[in-house]
């Protein structure tokens, strides 16, 4: 089914390489023993394109979303995974063959697909107000059913959405609400964003927009119980540069890395903007207001993993690891600068918390990372040995490191119970077993990482790297 690209071709190999089959499996080969009180579905997402795009210069990053879905119940897990049927799914499917460029760079589209949807759903996943959806940088969210993983569709909830979302939204855990943003809403590589906020049961309640420095990748952002923050990284975006055959999205190392500060209560009008020298922020683990200062926890490179500079030259592999980083805002005073401290040494990536303390200060948060503070070539910057916990209050971490050769997901959080104490529950993530060519689901106890899995559900197949995941509980 997938054309083989001329170009990037590591990304068309080994567990990089698309799933072109759906499953579903009524049950898994447990080792060990699931806990009692684990029960509920594990969702995640990644890119299985149908076909290399037409331009042949895939990037992992832009490949149609597969969900994978493990249900656990009663001492057992179930499987099923399905392509995200998007209307780029379904236009290609339609064609039999690709009709979109890489990240759908216009400039090497095919004319069927101007004008047309191109959204893949393949970046991160959410369970809110009772619905599943897949997301990602540039559309609106896609909603899927949660048991049988049918497609319903991209949502605008009421037309109040109608641009895009991105892909890492935050539930305020005390009001059920959910804060989400975009970049570009008002067309293409524009330097507006956009903020919201949707109800527990998703209606929109609030819509604003403003204008950053430049037109960036805003991956991700941060909220605490009184502020709202947006960074805007050297990430840039340009149609320009695209049409004079250079890439769309490429790290511009002469600009600064900006955050934005607003209260939650204020409006976008009120925007503080600060600013330091440049550094990239894929993702944010978690942040806090503490007297007159922000702290936030975020995994933090000196430039963008995986992307080319300007002139489409690769970059320094060094420089794309990214590491756990403190950043503090002052908001007592005028100065424009903020703080930015390492704490750990190694290079890292997809951080999660107990999501009970989203915006409130935690003492535990989780993340993969390399078992040892080594050079790594750009195509295995993101590909992770090790599942960290870090402690903040005593400034320990503790590890569980994978068989060489093996890759593990990002892990995900679930409480043992509605009450416990912080990060007193399970960590949930997936592994690629290279030397079986397949994957294994393994829980942890989240407090004894060091003891290995305390449950491994065997699939007999691989899913493919991907990238976020979320939690869905069963209704009690």
């Amino acid at each position: 089914m997938n054309a083989e690209p001329q170009n990037h071709p590591h990304f068309f190999t080994g567990n990089y390489a698309p799933l072109t089959e759906e499953h579903d499996i009524a049950a898994l080969h447990i080792e060990g023993t699931l806990p009692p009180g684990l029960s509920g579905s594990l969702y995640r997402v990644g890119p299985s394109p149908q076909y290399a795009p037409c331009d042949n210069n895939y990037h992992w990053f832009s490949g149609d979303g597969m969900v994978h879905a493990f249900h656990i119940d009663k001492g057992s897990v179930s499987y099923s995974n399905r392509w995200a049927r998007t209307p780029k799914w379904q236009l290609e499917h339609e064609a039999g063959r690709a009709l979109f460029g890489t990240f759908g760079n216009p400039a090497t589209s095919d004319p069927l697909a101007h004008g047309r949807n191109g959204g893949t759903a393949n970046t991160s996943m959410l369970w809110h107000g009772e619905r599943l959806f897949a997301l990602e940088e540039s559309h609106q969210p896609f909603e899927l059913d949660a048991y049988t993983l049918a497609s319903k569709g991209h949502q605008s909830f009421g037309d109040r959405m109608t641009s895009r979302c991105t892909a890492h939204p935050k539930v305020d855990p005390e009001s059920g609400e959910l804060h989400f943003f975009a970049y570009s809403p008002d067309g293409p590589c524009s330097s507006t964003m956009l903020y919201g906020v949707m109800d527990k049961h998703c209606e929109v309640t609030r819509l604003e927009s403003f204008k950053a420095p430049y037109a960036s990748m805003a991956h991700d952002f941060m909220v605490t119980r009184g502020h709202v923050l947006f960074p805007v990284t050297p990430l840039t975006l340009s149609i320009e540069r695209a049409m004079r055959g250079k890439p769309l999205l490429a790290w511009d190392a002469g600009l600064r890395t900006h955050v934005s500060v607003m209260r939650r209560d204020g409006a976008t009008d009120t925007l503080r903007w600060f600013e330091t020298d440049a550094c990239h922020v894929f993702h944010v683990m978690n942040a806090w207001d503490d007297g007159g200062t922000v702290v936030a926890y975020v995994m933090q490179s000196e430039t963008a993993p995986g992307l080319p500079d300007a002139e489409g030259h690769p970059g320094d592999p060094n420089a794309m690891a990214a590491r756990l980083c403190r950043w503090t805002f002052d908001l007592s005073g005028t100065d424009t600068g903020f703080r930015r401290e390492y704490l750990d040494d190694l290079a890292a990536e997809f951080p999660r918390i107990d999501e009970r303390y989203t915006g409130r200060r935690n003492r535990y948060g989780f993340y993969t990372c390399h078992a040892t503070a080594r050079a790594r070539d750009d195509s295995e910057s993101v590909l992770y040995d090790s599942l960290a916990r870090f402690d903040f209050d005593t400034g320990e971490r503790s590890m569980h490191t994978l068989p060489h050769g093996d890759v593990v997901s990002e892990p995900v959080f679930v409480p043992r119970a509605t009450d416990a104490a912080e990060g007193d529950g399970w960590l949930l993530a997936v592994a690629w077993r290279q030397q079986d060519r397949r994957s294994d689901l393994l829980v942890f106890d989240a407090m004894d990482l060091a003891a290995g899995p305390v449950a491994v559900a065997r699939l007999p197949h691989r899913v493919p790297f991907g990238f976020h995941g979320t939690w869905r509980p069963a209704r009690m």
